[in-house]
Parts: C-alpha cells; structure tokens; sequence
C-alpha cells in the first residue's frame, strides 16, 4: 500500500503544484483560473484555486496514509468534475484527452477509502485507523455527492466559449390574414 499510495498522492500532489504555482511545467494559478472560466465556472479564480489545492492537500493525505478517507474523497471530488466538465465528451482513452486518467485517479481512491492505507500509514502510527474505517461510506458518498452537484451545476450556466450561447428568441408569429 505504501507504494500505492506514494504513487498517487505523489501524481495528484505534483498536479495540483502545476496548477497552484506553476511548478513541473504547469499552467500557474492564472492560465488555471481561465482554463476554469472556459469551463463555464463563475468564480474561475475561486474554483483554481480550489481544484489546485484540493489536489495538494489530497495527495499529501493520501502518500502519508493520514486522516482515513478524507484524502480520497478529496480526490474523487476533482476527479468527477475533471470527468463531467472536461473529459466526458472525449471517449475513454487518455491520448483523446478521454476520461482514462481521471477515472484511474478516482477508482484509487475508491479503493483507499474502501480498504484504508496499510500498516505502513501515519493513521497506524496514531491509532487513527479504527476511527476512521467507521465512517468510509460517509465520506465516499459525500465525495460523490459533492463532486456530482458542481459538475451538474456547472453544466446549467454554459459560457460562450462552451458553445451555449443565448439562441435567439423565436419571432413571434404574425396571425394569419387568409382566416377570416
């Protein structure tokens, strides 16, 4: 497990230092936030700066095996809006930008929250294991939960550059001069 988890609390981490400050080539806080206004999110900067952190935080949680679920279903949160909101439209394989990636990210997750981080976690270390696999189904479906409402929201208010511009208003219909 502690292999596991260093490779995807290690990925997602580095991910969200991409996005939060540039690091391993990424795009920065700014290209981020209007890489989230593209995406039809009002507060572009506000929701950057969440995915970006949320990725930190997530694989920080996740490679030290600490506080249970909560790394987990950090992830899948930013997992199923990453799916809903930029992947879903693209298939499932990675080289078509597809949901593949996410989807392995998410199912990662699943599998931690299911099955806990291993011996080798600071949740052993600190007797925190037995707390925390009581409420595993909580924090998974609040994961879910959280992460299915932003992306369905997100859907309602599409921006132009989402193809959802406002369709003109039929013209009203004249009434018909030949019915007497």
């Amino acid at each position: 497990m502690l292999i596991a988890r260093t490779i995807i609390g290690g990925g997602i981490a580095a991910h969200g230092a991409q996005k939060a400050f540039g690091w391993f080539d990424g795009s920065g806080p700014q290209k981020t936030a209007g890489f989230m206004k593209m995406l039809g999110f009002d507060e572009s900067e506000q929701m950057a700066t969440a995915a970006s952190y949320n990725e930190l935080a997530a694989g920080a949680l996740i490679a030290g095996g600490f506080l249970g679920p909560l790394g987990p279903a950090l992830l899948l949160v930013n997992m199923i809006v990453a799916m809903e909101t930029v992947h879903i439209d693209n298939g499932f394989f990675a080289s078509d930008n597809g949901v593949e990636v996410p989807l392995l990210y998410a199912a990662a997750a699943l599998a931690f929250m299911a099955g806990g981080y291993g011996d080798c976690s600071l949740d052993q270390v600190f007797g925190l294991t037995k707390a925390f696999g009581k409420r595993r189904w909580f924090y998974m479906g609040l994961a879910a939960s959280i992460g299915t409402a932003i992306a369905v929201l997100n859907r309602r208010n599409p921006t132009p550059s989402q193809g959802g511009e406002e369709q003109p208003k039929p013209a009203e219909a004249e009434p018909d001069k030949t019915a007497a």
